[in-house]
């Protein structure tokens, strides 16, 4: 099962960071960039988060919300935000019931050894609630800066 462009995104309630729980469709009315991220603070995640955190006040301008989202635990995250100074929300999906919904728990290789793991990836959701862009095996560089350019669009 996979999130497609023009369906409704599946909607999640999880923890995160600050002791809140994001709920996806409390947050209609705004647009809603939904990254996935493997790990906190490994190096690649770390850039991506700190490059959504430089365009955060952007993302609002344009009307958006900001969610990070891997299986770290919502006190990992709180320890990520703190240690980086990041301006985005995380989210915790311990159970993987979101990174499966959203397709993003996929089948990883390295070094030979194969395992599961989370692909990043970033959907564009619309105030309405509906899937308007999907980025899959996202390279970071340069990718927050299209992201918002897509937000821009909408």
């Amino acid at each position: 099962m996979t999130a497609q462009v023009g369906a409704p995104a599946p909607d999640f309630s999880l923890p995160a960071d600050g002791g809140e729980t994001i709920t996806l469709s409390a947050l209609r009315g705004k647009h809603v960039v939904l990254y996935f991220y493997p790990k906190d603070d490994t190096p690649g995640c770390t850039t991506e988060a700190k490059d959504f955190t430089a365009m955060a006040e952007e993302f609002k301008a344009a009307g958006a919300v900001v969610i990070g989202m891997s299986r770290d635990t919502a006190t990992k995250h709180d320890k990520f935000i703190a240690k980086h100074d990041l301006k985005v929300k995380l989210a915790a999906d311990v159970d993987g019931s979101a990174t499966e919904a959203y397709g993003v728990w996929v089948e990883k290789n390295m070094y030979g050894r194969t395992y599961m793991g989370i692909e990043r990836a970033t959907y564009l959701i619309d105030d309405k609630g509906v899937v308007r862009q999907v980025w899959r095996k996202v390279r970071v560089k340069g990718h927050a800066q299209a992201v918002l350019d897509a937000v821009k669009a909408l």
